[in-house]
Protein backbone atom coordinates (compact mmCIF):
# COMPACT_ATOMS: atom_id res chain seq x y z
CA UNK A 1 0.00 0.00 0.00
CA UNK A 2 2.82 2.15 0.59
CA UNK A 3 4.00 1.71 -2.45
CA UNK A 4 1.40 3.04 -4.28
CA UNK A 5 1.00 5.92 -2.17
CA UNK A 6 4.77 6.37 -2.99
CA UNK A 7 3.66 6.10 -6.81
CA UNK A 8 1.22 8.46 -6.90
CA UNK A 9 2.92 11.87 -4.96
CA UNK A 10 5.92 10.78 -7.19
CA UNK A 11 3.23 11.17 -10.28
CA UNK A 12 1.89 14.43 -9.29
CA UNK A 13 5.24 15.96 -8.61
CA UNK A 14 6.03 14.79 -12.30
CA UNK A 15 2.76 16.36 -13.44
CA UNK A 16 3.06 19.49 -11.17
CA UNK A 17 6.73 19.82 -12.90
CA UNK A 18 5.02 19.51 -16.12
CA UNK A 19 3.13 22.15 -15.78
CA UNK A 20 5.44 24.86 -14.62
CA UNK A 21 7.68 23.81 -17.43
CA UNK A 22 4.71 24.79 -19.99
CA UNK A 23 3.41 27.68 -18.42
CA UNK A 24 7.05 28.70 -18.22
CA UNK A 25 7.80 28.00 -21.80
CA UNK A 26 4.32 29.55 -22.83
CA UNK A 27 5.86 32.92 -20.99
CA UNK A 28 9.09 32.94 -22.85
CA UNK A 29 7.54 32.79 -26.07
CA UNK A 30 4.75 35.51 -25.53
CA UNK A 31 8.08 37.20 -24.42
CA UNK A 32 10.20 35.99 -27.87
CA UNK A 33 6.58 37.32 -29.98
CA UNK A 34 6.73 40.48 -28.34
CA UNK A 35 10.39 40.75 -29.32
CA UNK A 36 9.58 40.20 -32.75
CA UNK A 37 6.84 42.62 -33.00
CA UNK A 38 9.17 45.21 -31.59
CA UNK A 39 11.17 44.62 -34.80
CA UNK A 40 8.45 44.43 -37.45
CA UNK A 41 8.05 40.78 -37.66
CA UNK A 42 4.34 39.28 -37.64
CA UNK A 43 3.47 35.77 -36.37
CA UNK A 44 2.21 33.33 -38.60
CA UNK A 45 2.36 30.19 -36.45
CA UNK A 46 2.80 29.13 -32.93
CA UNK A 47 3.76 25.45 -32.06
CA UNK A 48 3.42 24.27 -35.29
CA UNK A 49 3.40 20.53 -35.63
CA UNK A 50 4.16 18.82 -38.91
CA UNK A 51 7.06 16.68 -40.60
CA UNK A 52 8.19 14.80 -37.19
CA UNK A 53 8.79 18.13 -35.48
CA UNK A 54 7.18 21.21 -33.81
CA UNK A 55 8.49 24.66 -34.58
CA UNK A 56 7.75 26.50 -31.63
CA UNK A 57 7.76 30.01 -34.07
CA UNK A 58 6.75 30.81 -37.79
CA UNK A 59 7.09 34.61 -38.20
CA UNK A 60 7.14 36.99 -41.03
CA UNK A 61 9.69 39.65 -41.47
CA UNK A 62 8.53 40.71 -44.87
CA UNK A 63 11.30 39.33 -46.40
CA UNK A 64 11.86 36.17 -45.37
CA UNK A 65 9.44 33.12 -43.11
CA UNK A 66 11.80 33.14 -39.56
CA UNK A 67 11.53 29.81 -38.14
CA UNK A 68 12.34 30.75 -34.22
CA UNK A 69 13.59 27.59 -31.44
CA UNK A 70 12.71 29.56 -28.06
CA UNK A 71 14.60 27.71 -25.20
CA UNK A 72 14.20 29.37 -21.83
CA UNK A 73 17.29 29.05 -18.76
CA UNK A 74 18.55 30.54 -15.86
CA UNK A 75 21.27 32.17 -18.30
CA UNK A 76 21.54 32.92 -22.00
CA UNK A 77 23.81 30.51 -22.09
CA UNK A 78 22.38 27.54 -20.28
CA UNK A 79 19.08 28.30 -22.42
CA UNK A 80 21.45 27.94 -25.59
CA UNK A 81 22.82 24.58 -24.49
CA UNK A 82 19.80 23.00 -24.20
CA UNK A 83 19.40 23.02 -28.44
CA UNK A 84 20.57 19.60 -29.71
CA UNK A 85 21.54 18.55 -32.89
CA UNK A 86 18.75 15.90 -33.13
CA UNK A 87 16.36 18.56 -32.75
CA UNK A 88 18.03 20.75 -35.24
CA UNK A 89 17.24 18.04 -37.88
CA UNK A 90 13.72 17.78 -36.48
CA UNK A 91 12.98 21.14 -36.74
CA UNK A 92 14.15 21.54 -40.50
CA UNK A 93 12.10 18.96 -41.33
CA UNK A 94 8.99 20.38 -39.48
CA UNK A 95 10.16 23.90 -41.69
CA UNK A 96 10.43 21.80 -44.65
CA UNK A 97 6.82 20.41 -44.57
CA UNK A 98 5.93 24.36 -43.66
CA UNK A 99 7.64 25.57 -46.76
CA UNK A 100 5.57 23.17 -48.59
CA UNK A 101 2.22 25.21 -47.88
CA UNK A 102 4.17 28.79 -48.87
CA UNK A 103 3.86 29.94 -52.21
CA UNK A 104 7.38 29.49 -53.28
CA UNK A 105 7.22 26.65 -51.54
CA UNK A 106 11.05 25.09 -50.89
CA UNK A 107 12.37 28.29 -52.69
CA UNK A 108 10.84 30.41 -49.93
CA UNK A 109 13.35 32.68 -48.21
CA UNK A 110 14.11 31.58 -44.87
CA UNK A 111 15.75 32.28 -41.27
CA UNK A 112 16.03 29.55 -38.33
CA UNK A 113 16.57 31.86 -35.39
CA UNK A 114 17.59 30.52 -31.75
CA UNK A 115 15.56 33.10 -29.37
CA UNK A 116 16.96 32.23 -25.56
CA UNK A 117 14.87 33.96 -22.49
CA UNK A 118 17.23 33.90 -18.98
CA UNK A 119 15.73 33.93 -15.83
CA UNK A 120 14.57 37.08 -15.59
CA UNK A 121 12.98 37.16 -18.59
CA UNK A 122 15.40 38.96 -21.13
CA UNK A 123 15.39 37.95 -24.75
CA UNK A 124 18.27 37.54 -26.49
CA UNK A 125 17.81 36.17 -30.33
CA UNK A 126 20.45 35.20 -32.62
CA UNK A 127 19.64 34.83 -36.00
CA UNK A 128 20.62 32.81 -38.16
CA UNK A 129 21.77 30.08 -35.66
CA UNK A 130 21.43 26.78 -37.90
CA UNK A 131 20.30 25.70 -40.74
CA UNK A 132 20.04 22.81 -43.01
CA UNK A 133 23.58 21.04 -43.48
Amino acid sequence: MLDLIDTGAVAERRRERGQRACLSGAAAERSVIAHYAQHGAGLRDQRWRGGGGEIDLVLDTGDEVVFCEVKRGATHAAAAERLRPAQIRRIIAAASAYMDSLPAGQLSAVRFDLATVDARGHVEVLEAAFGHF
